[in-house]
């Protein structure tokens, strides 16, 4: 099993979840007390928060390449870089390391396409939503992408950063997301990425019929295939 290097805390509410996940998938795939070979450096969010806002995304890439650096050190063989936002900066990340960092967009891509997907809504910070370096990603794979209107965009983006990431889950939140989603899908989409790590802590497959793609829940079971060399 190789070793994987989380780079978490960017909310840690979703990095638990990675945790979880990739120990759980561990074990179901090995069985018995299995679990994963990992190292995790958990960052200060409201650091990386305030450099995002503030559209200071060298700063963030200069943060994380010095934690890739360290967790790559510590004797991890791969990265897995536990949010969607920051892959913004994956590049700056991938250029301070040796090890590859295994994309969400891409571990996403993979998904969609084996379901025979083409056009698919996202949701997730406006950062996200709005910037080439998801949608881009995505369409480089063949696949439409369709966001919600600027409106629902700002919506989703302050439930994430002032209710998601601070372990707050509100059913009226809820119900304005399943909204969204419903709009999405009416307008084409075949399925619905949840395009932030803490989304799926909000909506979940069972709340609606439109097919929703969990990227918390694919990206660790792409590090577990990785690591187990099935990947």
């Amino acid at each position: 099993m190789k070793t994987m290097g989380l780079i978490g805390g960017m909310s840690w509410e979703s990095t638990q979840t990675y945790y979880r996940l990739i120990n759980q998938k561990v074990r179901d795939e090995l069985g018995g007390l299995h679990s994963a070979k990992l190292v995790l450096h958990s960052v200060d969010f409201a650091e990386i928060e305030a450099l995002q806002h503030r559209g200071d995304w060298q700063a963030t890439a200069d943060i994380l390449g010095s934690v890739a650096r360290s967790v790559e050190s510590a004797g991890a063989e791969f990265l897995v870089l536990c949010t969607n936002t920051m892959h913004k900066v994956a590049p700056q990340i991938e250029r301070a390391v040796s090890i590859p960092l295994l994309h969400i967009a891409d571990a996403t891509a993979r998904v969609l396409k084996q379901d025979g997907i083409t056009c698919v809504g996202l949701l997730g910070t406006k950062f996200t939503m709005e910037q080439t370096f998801y949608l881009g990603r995505l369409q480089d794979h063949g696949i439409r992408v369709v966001v919600p209107d600027e409106l629902q965009r700002e919506r989703i983006h302050s439930v994430i950063y002032h209710e998601l990431c601070r372990g707050l889950v509100r059913p009226d939140s809820k119900a304005r997301y399943l909204d969204v989603v419903a709009s999405l899908a009416e307008r084409g989409a075949q399925g619905v990425i949840l395009g932030c790590t803490e989304i799926g802590l909000l909506i979940q497959g069972a709340d609606t019929e439109v097919k929703l793609y969990d990227t918390t829940e694919i990206h660790a079971g792409q590090a577990v295939r990785f690591a187990l060399g099935r990947d």
